[in-house]
């Protein structure tokens, strides 16, 4: 009887291409979600309205936010999703342990954010070309070239990957104890209605300034790389702390 040792790359990538034919339906979810985010953009995600005399202006603003924000909620519940316990069971097809497992979970969670930020940038696009032919909009875009459509996508990649890094780490912890449900929620609303009540920025704020915000390129891509790896790092300290099956 031969002994045989897993290599733990080669374990990697069978539970990788595994997740993705078994997550398959998260896929087909993602386009529906994004249509539906489409649809809440055909009106414009703002609009200026100017006059004077018989002269009357109106301006909106059609753009990819509402399907950027929505694919984000996207990974983030696709992320929990995973940590679930049928789901973790799924990868004991395999000789397989916690490192592994979380491993091609993070992989998945990559992929899955890549084909996020594409199709949401590429969404972007059918809603101006359904503003101008359908809707008869005269367009004016701030777009200038390939350039500016490649780092659009590849922040919102990134940012929609940081989203999935936190809701792997919330779901892991909602599989340590079932408390955390009830903390989480209380946790983002109570600090809301804190700082409201002291008449202070809300810590929430802060934190999307401290992303969404950043001038520097350079420290924006340090912040959202350096965040996910420490959500996902300790997601995996904590999985690694639980029994080999629940």
């Amino acid at each position: 009887m031969s002994l045989v040792i897993a290599n733990l790359v080669d374990i990697v990538k069978k539970q990788y291409l595994f997740k993705l034919k078994a997550n398959i339906d998260s896929f087909s979810s993602l386009i529906w979600i994004q249509l539906l985010a489409l649809l809440f953009s055909l009106g414009g995600v703002g609009s200026t309205l100017a006059s004077s005399g018989y002269l009357s202006i109106e301006v909106k603003y059609y753009s990819a936010d509402l399907v950027i924000a929505f694919t984000m909620i996207w990974a983030f519940v696709t992320a929990i999703i995973i940590t679930t316990k049928p789901y973790r069971n799924q990868d004991f097809t395999y000789v397989t342990n916690r490192l592994s497992s979380s491993l091609a979970n993070i992989i998945f969670l990559l992929t899955a954010s890549i084909i996020g930020g594409i199709t949401a940038m590429l969404v972007n696009n059918l809603l101006k070309i359904i503003a101008y032919f359908i809707f008869n909009e005269q367009l004016y875009s701030f777009q200038s070239g390939f350039r500016e459509l490649a780092l659009g996508i590849s922040m919102t990649i990134l940012y929609v990957f940081c989203i999935s890094a936190f809701g792997y780490l919330v779901g892991t912890l909602v599989q340590v104890s079932k408390l955390f449900i009830l903390f989480v929620p209380v946790l983002f609303f109570g600090t809301i209605l804190l700082k409201t009540s002291v008449q202070k920025e809300p810590f929430l704020t802060s934190i999307f300034k401290f992303y969404f915000f950043e001038p520097s390129l350079l420290l924006l891509l340090l912040k959202i790389l350096l965040t996910s790896c420490l959500f996902f790092f300790t997601s995996i300290a904590i999985l690694n702390r639980m029994e080999v099956r629940r």
